[in-house]
């Protein structure tokens, strides 16, 4: 008797063995874990915007520095009709002197911390009946990794958040195509004969259509939602897994398990519930590790094009088409939302590959 256990421990040592499968999915969960909690951990609202830091480049280095620093402070001081006579900092902490023709409200210092890049100021000394104001400020440490957009919002946290809809997207729309596509396939494979045929002759002949025209005609008749493209992209991707699911069906209605099934008068959807459709899971993995990619390549060139996810949602598409468009003078733009999107592609199609050799018997 061989001692290497049954079927599912061999796949799983045949899987560990796949170095490059097990990385990318270790990475996967990363990225899907970042992509859930990292937007409370980077210190910055997604939808916050910081008006004197736009176009960040990607650095460590804290923010305001010395180059933003007097151009915050004298928006800040034309708001309050004030202007910035000296601004001494010493390491967090900025000694402010305004002066203006009228006193200042003192009301209007409200505008420091309302910026975000100060704290409350405390007044050190009060001049010429309050025309001449100097002022205790603290100065705060913001730091952007990967820079901030035109906006001014941190492009970090909204490429994070901008994950949960890609990733999103990709695994509900493959879902909604798993089951339209194994249902279909399993039902054709089972039935055989004229009704198999007239089944795949539907397959084909929306095969023959233009599908990316067809999606994006949706979108431009209806208007343009999350829920839309998701139904949308679920309603042309299960084609291909209805063809799988036929052709491993069309030989398992033949084994031995499914005659036994018939002879002992199991209707025809409880041994396709029962038998088929759980003995085709294989392939129809690898083919699913396969179509997320796909499904998330297909909303980031639909949103791209402005068709995909709306504001105040985004994507990596929505980031991708922003920084193309700003490539010339702010690169990171582009660089970070396309890094995180050719790294889950990458992973998913590794993963993808691992599975297949994993589920190939004379791998071992």
């Amino acid at each position: 008797m061989s001692g290497q256990g049954g079927p599912g421990r061999q796949f799983l040592g045949r899987l560990v063995r796949e170095r490059g499968a097990i990385t990318a999915l270790v990475v996967l969960t990363l990225l899907a874990a970042a992509c859930l909690v990292g937007p409370a951990l980077t210190g910055h609202a997604p939808d916050r915007f910081y008006p004197d830091l736009r176009q960040l480049p990607a650095g460590l280095t804290p923010q305001p520095d010395a180059a933003h620093l007097t151009p915050a402070l004298n928006r800040i001081a034309f708001r309050m009709r004030a202007r910035v006579v000296a601004a001494d900092r010493v390491g967090d902490n900025l000694r402010l002197v305004l002066a203006a023709d009228q006193p200042i409200d003192r009301r209007s210092l409200v505008y420091l911390p309302r910026s975000d890049l100060f704290g409350p100021a405390v007044v050190a000394a009060n001049e010429d009946d309050g025309r001449r104001l100097t002022l205790e400020v603290a100065v705060k440490r913001l730091r952007f990794l990967l820079g901030t957009d035109i906006h001014g919002r941190d492009l970090l946290t909204r490429s994070l958040v901008a994950g949960r809809i890609s990733l999103a997207v990709g695994l509900t729309a493959t879902a909604v195509a798993l089951l339209i596509g194994v249902t279909y396939g399993a039902v054709a494979g089972f039935a055989g004969g004229a009704v198999d045929a007239a089944m795949m002759r539907v397959v084909d002949a929306l095969y023959a259509l233009p599908f990316v025209f067809f999606v994006i005609k949706l979108l431009v008749f209806f208007r343009a939602s999350l829920v839309l493209m998701l139904l949308a992209i679920a309603a042309v991707e299960w084609l291909d897994m209805a063809r799988i699911v036929r052709a491993q069906t069309l030989s398992l209605r033949e084994r031995d398990f499914v005659r036994a099934a018939r002879a002992l008068g199991l209707p025809a959807a409880g041994i396709i519930r029962r038998h088929v459709v759980p003995n085709t899971l294989g392939p129809v993995a690898v083919a699913a590790t396969l179509l997320v990619p796909r499904v998330i390549l297909l909303e980031s060139f639909l949103s791209f094009l402005g068709l995909g996810v709306q504001e105040p949602e985004t994507s990596w598409g929505v980031l991708i088409a922003e920084g193309a468009r700003a490539i010339e003078a702010a690169p990171h733009m582009l660089a970070a939302p396309a890094t995180f999107l050719i790294a889950t592609l990458v992973c998913l199609n590794l993963l993808g590959d691992g599975l297949t050799d994993a589920l190939d018997p004379r791998a071992g």
